[in-house]
């Protein structure tokens, strides 16, 4: 198994191969990593680790808590994740290449990562000024019946979209969807309305087919839902913002 040391970076989200991550970058150990990733040279790929959290903050507090108001901010690489950050992350998660990193005048950064491969955290290293890790590269099987099963998750995608377009105002409906299987499955789990638990059990399925087979379940049971409930108001969760770190 191919092993490789990234800086880690935690999020309260889901990154899957392909989707596109734009990051606001404020807080001290962050900016760390992206000044260290600014120093490989432009034609060499940025790359980072994404993990979703399993426990823990994405953002260190950065004043005394309430109810104790003489507590003092957590500070370091593995604030907000305790004294064992592994246990803080789920253990699957994606390699981010970062095409854009925009330093401003006050020292934050503007980032536009894109995600390539899927990882397994072996070890976090908190030594430094930001977290970095071992992790090994998953490969993507296709498992079998996968071409058909994206067929299906394709037509049961659509159905879900047009649901949902009868409670928001914008919808993919009439984009033009990929049909390789291994795309579509994580095409359809960044654009479904899911929670993390259920995203991250899609991003570390054993292989593409039965990635593809859950999404089938997933979607025929929310496009039941919606179609009783036809104003959900969870459909806003669908238009992803820009993560606050």
């Amino acid at each position: 198994m191919t092993t490789v040391r990234l800086p880690l970076f935690p999020l309260n989200s889901v990154l899957f191969p392909g989707l596109v991550l734009p990051l606001n970058i404020f807080e001290e150990r962050y900016r760390a990593m992206m000044r260290d990733l600014l120093k490989t040279a432009e034609d060499e790929p940025r790359r980072f680790a994404v993990v979703a959290i399993r426990d823990g903050r994405e953002v260190a507090p950065t004043a005394p808590g309430l109810p104790d108001q003489t507590a003092l901010p957590e500070r370091g690489p593995s604030a907000g994740f305790g004294t064992d950050p592994i246990q803080a992350f789920h253990r699957v998660g994606c390699i981010a290449d970062a095409a854009t990193i925009r330093e401003r005048e006050d020292g934050s950064f503007e980032v536009l990562a894109t995600g390539t491969n899927r990882v397994r955290l072996v070890s976090v290293d908190a030594s430094g000024p930001f977290l970095t890790a071992e992790l090994e590269e998953l490969p993507e099987d296709a498992g079998e019946g996968a071409g058909a099963l994206a067929e299906g998750v394709l037509r049961a995608f659509r159905a879900y979209q047009k649901r949902l377009a009868g409670a928001r105002e914008r919808s993919l409906t009439g984009v033009e969807l990929p049909d390789e299987p291994s795309v579509v499955s994580y095409l359809v789990a960044a654009a479904a309305v899911l929670d993390i638990p259920a995203k991250q059990r899609l991003l570390q399925a054993p292989d593409t087919a039965t990635r593809l087979a859950e999404e089938l379940k997933l979607l025929r049971a929310e496009t039941a839902v919606i179609r009783h409930l036809p104003s959900l108001p969870a459909v806003d969760l669908t238009r992803v913002p820009t993560s606050p770190n």
